[in-house]
């Protein structure tokens, strides 16, 4: 069997996004070690509808 392991699957969505009024959304699948970071992430990645770089947050 598999080892369940500390990294679990999150999703990352655009702030800016949200409140521009745009259709759509950005949203990017990573990981995290749950064991290192207990809180939520915020990374800058591109979002391809604004063409700019935005800070992105963990959902859920």
């Amino acid at each position: 069997m598999a080892k369940r392991g500390n990294r679990v699957q999150v999703i990352l969505e655009c702030t800016e996004h949200k409140n521009s009024g745009v259709a759509g959304t950005s949203r990017y699948i990573t990981t995290k070690n749950r064991k290192n970071t207990p809180d939520r992430i915020e990374i800058r990645k591109f979002n391809p509808v604004l063409k700019k770089y935005t800070v992105h947050k963990e959902i859920k």
